[in-house]
């Protein structure tokens, strides 16, 4: 009769531990989306800068 109660508390055991697994990969998965969206903000944020200098450039070259 111990063996299999062995078994089953280490079963349970190993889903326990998968479950954590699975929650710290939710948890980094999340962090790395705000990281994605972040990131690809600030990457729009900077062609809007560089389109508008571009077009600075572009009037400053005309003007000569």
């Amino acid at each position: 009769m111990f063996w299999p109660m062995f078994a089953v508390a280490v079963g349970f055991l190993g889903l326990v531990v998968l479950g954590v697994f699975a929650v710290r990969v939710f948890v980094e998965a999340e962090r790395l989306g705000r990281q994605v969206t972040d990131s690809a903000r600030r990457i729009g944020r900077a062609a809007e800068d560089l389109e508008r200098a571009a077009a600075g450039a572009a009037r400053s070259a005309e003007a000569l």
